[in-house]
């Protein structure tokens, strides 16, 4: 016999008040919820896929007893996933009644009109058609929350890097990027966060096993309800199943949320290992690999967009499988183990040995993947990642090659290689990695397993690059590699970048 499903209420904090919705279905989007449900047609629909950011909404959460504010894309993030969160549309910045004048108040009311986000882009004239604007405005009031409120300076590269996901085809990017800047001259503001946690504090409810959307809190009960429910749809931060729910329209009757199991957000880092909850986004797990190697930083930037990065997590991206996502490659030269978990107990293995096909992979139906371990930095690494795309920001790649070599002596002791879209999955390129293993560092070298290299995969051709342009890009990113551990610049377009934005 069937068990009846129900639907939990969600509820979330907004405009200073609770919110409580009933019978919303497990699949249905934050986007639906807001315009069709409480009609705030402020939040656009764009792409319907997560890289336009006119949908961008504000989330705000207690973490650690502070709150811990995150811009994501409403279109798919599925709507139940916000419940117990505050949360901030484009309607909402000035008639928040906990967003209130920085210091003593002139008054008790309210003394603003327009957030500084807001009128910073009507100073900066940052809009003309205006679809994308309330995107953009959401974002920025992310940047505001993170950054101006801190006392941390906006500079043009943190902008760039911020708004990489918001898209805008009228305006032009330069008075868009004037205005985040402009917003820490104007008169301050400040979320009521002492307030605002009182209330989220309010919100918390038992789990119930028997509902349509279930997310367990804790390890023991997530993996009882892999086991219990199998047909559920596993789900983390949704940036793949949103767009099978919003562009092949899948629906979903259960729905198995990882995202709340405690044990999953840990984020541990001792002598030898940082230590990844796969429930862990992709922008706090991206920010601790690049504590350790701060060469990464602008290859993490380029991970999609900010909104992507919030709300996608490292585990989802690495059980997703995809040949072109690019944290494989890197975890692959890393020397990455993951850690798959049933009621049954756990097992560890390599992160390449997961893949069997493409989007294939051996975690047995009732497993969840849910860390992944990466070794410290050894004294002799060098590391470098690379990602090939027809854009620099905001896009995916077509070749990502990173490479991980121990040299000692002048003489390649072990080298890690990770590849992508170049396979039917993220690939470790063993026989180049053999290839460097023990020989002298030197031109020579390179020469040969760049050979080697080409000649490991056979890349096809798709919208994004020819097999023979993925072949040659292989052989060259290895070349740029020497090139670079010679001191020598490589010429390329992250060169121009910020020139060409001024």
């Amino acid at each position: 016999m069937t068990m009846m499903m129900t639907h939990r209420p969600l509820r979330f904090i907004r405009r200073g008040q609770p919110a409580a919705l009933h019978d919303v279905p497990p699949d249905r989007t934050l986007l639906e919820v807001l315009r069709e449900d409480l009609g705030c047609t402020g939040t656009k629909e764009g792409c319907g896929e997560g890289d336009c950011g006119a949908c961008t909404v504000v989330l705000g959460e207690e973490r650690h007893g502070k709150l811990h504010y995150s811009a994501v894309n409403s279109c798919i993030r599925l709507a139940h996933s916000v419940d117990g969160m505050a949360l901030w549309t484009v309607e909402d910045l000035a008639e928040d009644p906990l967003i209130r004048p920085a210091g003593p108040a002139p008054s008790a009311e309210k003394a603003i009109t327009l957030h500084p986000a807001q009128e910073a882009m009507v100073q900066c004239h940052g809009s003309q058609c205006g679809f994308c604007t309330p995107g953009f405005v959401m974002s920025l009031f992310g940047m505001y929350q993170n950054h101006v409120c801190q006392g941390q300076p906006i500079t043009r590269e943190l902008v760039q890097e911020e708004l990489s996901g918001n898209l805008c085809r009228c305006t032009g990017y330069r008075p868009i990027l004037d205005a985040a800047q402009q917003m820490a001259s104007l008169p301050p503001v400040a979320v009521d966060e002492a307030q605002l946690l009182r209330q989220l504090a309010l919100l918390q409810a038992p789990e119930a096993d028997g509902t349509a959307y279930l997310a367990p809190t804790t390890l023991p009960a997530l993996l009882a309800a892999r086991a219990a429910h199998p047909g559920a749809q596993v789900v983390a931060g949704c940036t793949d199943v949103g767009l099978w729910v919003t562009k092949m329209h899948k629906q979903y009757a259960q729905i198995l949320d990882v995202t709340r199991a405690a044990e999953l957000l840990q984020l541990d880092e001792d002598a030898q290992h940082i230590t990844i909850g796969a429930a862990v986004s992709l922008t706090d797990a991206f920010a601790a690999l690049t504590r350790q190697w701060p060469q990464l930083h602008s290859f993490a930037t380029r991970f999609a967009g900010l909104p992507v990065r919030n709300s996608g997590t490292l585990g989802g991206n690495v059980a997703n499988g995809s040949p072109i996502g690019d944290s494989m490659p890197l975890l692959i030269a890393l020397r990455a183990q993951i850690v798959l978990a049933s009621t049954r107990g756990e097992r560890t293995l390599a992160l390449e040995d997961l893949y069997t096909g493409y989007r294939q992979n051996v975690i047995a139906p009732d497993e969840l993947l849910v860390r992944i371990v990466v070794p410290r930095p050894g004294v002799t690494e060098a590391l470098r990642a690379y990602k090939i795309s027809k854009r620099f920001d905001d896009d995916i790649s077509a070749v990502c090659l990173v490479i991980n070599l121990d040299i000692e002596a002048g003489v390649v002791r072990r080298a890690s290689i990770g590849a992508g879209g170049v396979a039917a999955t993220p690939a470790r390129a063993r026989q180049t990695e053999a290839a460097f293993t023990g020989q002298p560092w030197s031109a020579e070298t390179v020469q040969k397993a760049a050979d080697v290299l080409q000649a490991e995969f056979s890349p096809i051709s798709d919208m994004r690059a020819s097999g023979a342009y993925r072949r040659t890009v292989l052989a060259s990113l290895l070349q740029r590699f020497w090139l670079e551990s010679q001191g020598q610049d490589a010429v390329s377009v992250e060169n121009f970048r910020l020139e060409a934005s001024v």
